[in-house]
């Protein structure tokens, strides 16, 4: 049996993964709208897998008899101030879902919860990918700032990513 602290952990974390998939869909328009496909195409890959993400903490809480209690996902921004400033964004905000986690995985330390251990390893080890494809994103494009096609170079390369 799952306890409720876990529960409610268990369920803010659905949120926010929930909330990262709208946010990156919402990036994915940006995108489309800036003539930017590649980047749009990353970005619809990175939302769908945060929403893998949140269906990995669903399925542990029912395997688990507890209960999932969605919540209301905030609407996430829909501008940017260009193709680097969104990828600031990211890197921004899988930071902030790596803190998240860490916490998530303190709260299932305090309530010796072993299995949420186990499952809470492999999405720390993925935070770590996720912050350094955001950050190898900034680095590129810091590098081709100044030539404008470049970034349309680049955004050829954002397209090949795949599921």
């Amino acid at each position: 049996m799952i306890s409720k602290p876990m529960i409610d952990a268990f369920n803010d974390q659905i949120n926010k993964e929930m909330f990262s998939s709208h946010l990156y869909l919402s990036m994915a328009a940006y995108f489309e709208g800036s003539g930017l496909p590649g980047a749009a195409q990353w970005m619809h890959v990175q939302a769908g897998e945060e929403h893998e993400h949140a269906m990995k903490l669903f399925a542990h809480l029912v395997d688990r008899g507890g209960k999932v209690t969605l919540k209301a996902i905030a609407a996430p921004e829909t501008e940017w101030n260009g193709p680097m400033a969104a990828f600031k964004a990211v890197y921004e905000h899988e930071q902030l879902i790596t803190r998240s986690i860490h916490e998530l995985y303190e709260v299932a330390q305090k309530e010796k919860d072993y299995a949420a251990q186990i499952l809470l390893q492999w999405f720390i080890n993925e935070q770590v990918e996720e912050e350094k494809n955001a950050a190898g994103v900034i680095e590129s494009m810091k590098r081709i700032e100044a030539h404008e096609t470049a970034v349309l170079q680049l955004d050829h390369q954002l397209a090949k990513r795949g599921k």
